[in-house]
This record gives structure tokens, C-alpha cells and sequence, in this order.
């Protein structure tokens, strides 16, 4: 016998199952100005729509990050990156669950999804641990990496569970052990001091779990 479900049934499954469809990504980038997100000015600025930091003339002299304005938790991160030097250590990254040092104030600390030579693709914990904690062999990382070109990077925060990927491979799947670590805070772009280096970033969209 064929069974129907009358209406008073059928209209509480058709809203469980829109409920339970995908969160939309959100554009944290607008393409022309730095709205929602602090840093130096005379480190960060708008070119040609992309977010860049540095310099290819100039030596950058410390660390310097542009942040997000907004707090966050539980996401998925995608954005393009490109990293271009122009002599000395040539590094850059993305600060995810982090927040601003006090001393020095330029500082960010917590997780960081590096970029540069020998850590590509590497999570690194940024003035906590001072340390790589999850990565792929360097030689790896140097072969997924396209130089002076756009680079695709993605980061999927969920509880504990961190995940990396770097032009579709993924590079990193670490779980945090450590109950102290906090699992929220703030974006971080990062341009590394200690060289002539140019990075910049495009097409940053953010999904809330």
C-alpha cells in the first residue's frame, strides 16, 4: 500500500532539510580598501585589488601583520597568496586563532599557516611554542609552491582538528593536544621581517562552521 505523509508532516522535513544547508563564505576582502582589518600603514596597503605587505627595495625590518577586526572559531579559510623577494629571508604566513602581543605590540601570537622556503604549507605556533607543529617534508613543500605567482591556501579550523592544504594538496592534519590552546581569535596576514620581500594576498573568504 502506498503511505503519503500529509502536509502537517512533510512541512517540518522540507525546514530541517533547508536549515541544515551550507553556510555561505564570506568576503572578508573587498578588493579596494582595508575595511575590517588593522595594521601599519606604512606596511599594508591596496595594489591593483590584492592586499600587499613589504617591500622589494626595502629591507622590512620586523614582523608586521594585518588583522582582521573580528574573532574567530570554528572555519574554513580560503585565499591566494603570492610571495615575492628581493633578497634576504623571504617568509610571509596566515595567523588564524590568534591574538595581538603586547610586547612587542607588532607581535601575533597563536597558530600560523606558514609561507616561505622549508615551510610551505607548515603550521607553525607563532610567539607560543616557537615551533613547526605539523608539516610536510621541505622539499615537498618547495615543489607545491609556485614562486612569483598566486598560490592557493586553504585552512579548515573545526574543534581541535586543524587542517592545511597548499594548491589542492593537503599538507597538514593536526590535532591540538593541549586543552590551554585557545580555539578562537583573530586572522593574521603576515609579512616577515628580516628581508627585501613582497607578499600579497587576494580573494580571502571566510565559512563559519
Amino acid at each position: 500500500m502506498k503511505m503519503r505523509l500529509p502536509t502537517s508532516t512533510v512541512f517540518p522535513v522540507l525546514m530541517i532539510i533547508f536549515s541544515c544547508s551550507s553556510p555561505s563564505p564570506t568576503t572578508l576582502f573587498d578588493g579596494s580598501t582595508l575595511t575590517g582589518w588593522e595594521g601599519d600603514a606604512n606596511t599594508w596597503r591596496v595594489e591593483n585589488g590584492d592586499i600587499v605587505g613589504g617591500s622589494l627595495t626595502e629591507t622590512v625590518p620586523h614582523n608586521e601583520f594585518l588583522c582582521t577586526l573580528q574573532p574567530y572559531g570554528d572555519f574554513k579559510l580560503t585565499l591566494k597568496y603570492k610571495l615575492e623577494t628581493g633578497g634576504g629571508f623571504t617568509n610571509a604566513g596566515v595567523q588564524f586563532r590568534s591574538v595581538r602581543a603586547t610586547e612587542p605590540a607588532y607581535e601575533m601570537i597563536g597558530y600560523q599557516a606558514d609561507i616561505g622556503n622549508g615551510y610551505f604549507g607548515s603550521l607553525y605556533d607563532e610567539s607560543r611554542r616557537d615551533k613547526v607543529l605539523a608539516g610536510i617534508d621541505s622539499l615537498a613543500g618547495v615543489q607545491l609552491f609556485k614562486p612569483n605567482d598566486w598560490n592557493d591556501y586553504q585552512i579548515i579550523a573545526e574543534g581541535k582538528r586543524i587542517q592545511i592544504f597548499l594548491n589542492g594538496v593537503q599538507t597538514v592534519d593536526y590535532t591540538e593536544e593541549d586543552d590551554a590552546i585557545p580555539q578562537t581569535g583573530l586572522i593574521g596576514l603576515q609579512v616577515h621581517g628580516g628581508g627585501k620581500v613582497k607578499v600579497s594576498y587576494k580573494d580571502i573568504e571566510l565559512t563559519e562552521f
